[in-house]
Order: structure tokens, then sequence, then C-alpha cells
């Protein structure tokens, strides 16, 4: 399946009962389905997703601002995007301010940081994606020291603190195994979710 996307119902429902907004790519499209039992089990209330695959932030936010105008927003949005910005990591910024001045500095975004290492490609390819991961990962950092109400989960920094063992969590350098690195990436966007609790 290449996208989910929530029913107009569940979207109403889930402003109705101030629940969580989630927007990914492709990594979101394979574990959301679990990552949504995860998160409603743990607050208690609905979930609805804007998950497609190689969408960037661009797209996430486009999607974002058009769930605002028509149906209002949640407390709490999470952004399980930038993998795909690895392409042209210099407008990612620019995404994150305009997410931000969508949620406004009442909600809080929580915005999943990029690993990419893609395997079986080239040394340059490797060194560019390593690179590149890390200019969007700069972004959200800086961004979160302007905005309070930005919080990281930091999946970067899990897989680097298990560097000789990444490959127990990702299965091309990108999108997690099942269910090892599924499981560990869901509980940190959870447990991220459940500490504003």
């Amino acid at each position: 399946m290449s996208r989910r996307i929530s029913s107009v119902a569940k979207i109403r429902a889930t402003v109705r009962g101030d629940g969580v907004f989630m927007f990914g790519d492709s990594i979101a499209v394979q574990d959301g389905p679990a990552l949504e039992q995860l998160v409603a089990a743990q607050t208690g209330t609905p979930v609805a997703v804007h998950d497609w695959s190689g969408q960037p932030a661009s797209a996430a936010v486009d999607a974002l601002a058009d769930w605002s105008r028509k149906y209002g927003l949640p407390d709490r949005i999470v952004m399980a995007v930038g993998t795909n910005d690895i392409f042209a990591p210099a407008a990612f910024a620019t995404e994150v301010e305009q997410a931000m001045k969508i949620a406004g500095p009442k909600r809080t975004v929580y915005w999943v940081n990029v690993h990419a290492n893609r395997v079986g490609l080239s040394a340059a390819v490797a060194s560019a994606d390593r690179a590149n991961s890390a200019v969007i990962n700069a972004a959200l950092n800086r961004a979160a020291a302007r905005h309070p109400n930005l919080r990281v989960v930091r999946w970067a920094e899990f897989l680097k603190a298990r560097s000789g063992q990444v490959s127990k969590y990702l299965r091309d350098g990108i999108h997690t195994t099942q269910p090892v690195g599924q499981r560990a990436r869901n509980a940190l966007i959870a447990q991220a979710l459940g500490s504003a609790e």
C-alpha cells in the first residue's frame, strides 16, 4: 500500500476528541497501523493519519494546512517526514517553520528526525545520505530552540547509539525492520506523546 489517509469521519472525530494527527512517508505507511494502535491505547484518544510513500515535508505541510482549514487541528501533531528531503535538504527548514506557523504556539508538534544511509549503493551516495540527514536534523534542532512547542523525536540518536546494530533496526538503511525496528521507532514516538500528558 502506497498511502494511508484517514476518512473524513475519522479526521473529524480526532479533532472532536482532541486526539493526534500524524503525517508521514513510506516508513509511516508501513509502521503506522501499529503506531496508531499503540498511541490510541496509551492516550485513549483517536488518531488520524496522512501517510504517503515518497511524501516530503512540503507535501505533509500542505496536507496539514488543508486539514487545518477544513477540520481544525487537535493539540498534538506528529510529523514523521524528512527522509525524502535528503534530496533537497536546504528547503526543509522553511517547511518546518511553515508547519509551526500552521500549528500555532499552543499546539505541540512532535517531529521525528531522520536517519538515511541506504545500503548497497556507492560510498559517495552513503556519504551524501549521512550529510544530508545531518542537515535536516540540524534544521530541526534549530527550530526546536526557537519553538518551545516543537519536540524532536530522536530516532537518529537512537540509531547512532546502536551504530554496530543498525541492520537490526533498518532493513535498507531507511525503512524499519519488522518487528524490531518498527517497535523501537513507534515506542519513541509514543513515549514522546506520553511525556506531554
